[in-house]
Formats: structure tokens, C-alpha cells, sequence
């Protein structure tokens, strides 16, 4: 006979922390394979000199592709745990919206990528818009 558990819904801080996971790992997974993209070069150019097995073990041979992989997994398997905990209407749109704010962030420190005006724009409206999701 198994007894049933009644479902608790965590407190705010805790679907901060959850989502934070989310979030961090994600981020810091994207940013990685994108650093591990831009280290490997053109697979076009590497694959019209050593063939496609070449460029597959470009990538394969690459530690940030792998760092950045174990980072995406485990924002894949925070994002389980979220949504065995909180509602798809909060985690989702919290979630992929923080990431872009996030993204353009370590885009700009740690990719030296030319984020524009726009893009800073768009991610304020973003922190705007789950400002009031979450209220």
C-alpha cells in the first residue's frame, strides 16, 4: 500500500532558484558551444579540405563543444525539475525569456559580440514582460 503525497507548491524563492538554474546553465551551455563554433572555424572550409569526417572530428576534438553540451544538458534536466514543480505557464516563459537577456550579456563580455541598441532594448521589455508573468 503506498500513501499518497499531497503536491506542495514551492515558495517564490524557490521557483527563483529553479528558474535561475535554468537559466545560468543554459546560458553558460550556449555561450561554450558558440565559443567552441567560433574556435573550430568554418566547417564549410574544413569539410572541402578533409571531407566530412574531418569536420565531425573538428567538432568531436573540440573540450568547449563537450563543456558546452554538459551545461545544455544540465539546463535540460533543471528544466525537468522545474516543471515537476511549478507550473509550464511560469517556467516556460520566465525561462527562455531570461535566456535571452542572459545571452546577450555573455555575448558582450565573454564573446565580444556587438550588441546593439536594439537588442539591449528588447531585453529590458523582456524583463518587463516577466516582471508582470510573475505577478
Amino acid at each position: 500500500m503506498t500513501i499518497p503525497i499531497p503536491f506542495v507548491h514551492p515558495g517564490p524563492w524557490a521557483a527563483v532558484a529553479m528558474i535561475s538554474a535554468i537559466v545560468l546553465t543554459s546560458t553558460a551551455g550556449e555561450v561554450l558551444t558558440a565559443a567552441a563554433m567560433k574556435s573550430i572555424g568554418d566547417l564549410d572550409e574544413i569539410r572541402a579540405h578533409s571531407g566530412l569526417r574531418g569536420a565531425i572530428r573538428a567538432v568531436l576534438t573540440c573540450p568547449l563543444f563537450f563543456a558546452g553540451v554538459f551545461f545544455l544538458a544540465l539546463a535540460f534536466f533543471a528544466l525537468l525539475f522545474a516543471l515537476n514543480h511549478l507550473d509550464l505557464s511560469l517556467v516556460a516563459p520566465a525561462s527562455a525569456s531570461l535566456t535571452l537577456v542572459t545571452n546577450a550579456v555573455a555575448a558582450k563580455i565573454f564573446l565580444k559580440e556587438n550588441v546593439d541598441r536594439r537588442r539591449w532594448t528588447s531585453a529590458v521589455l523582456v524583463c518587463i514582460g516577466v516582471y508582470f508573468l510573475a505577478h
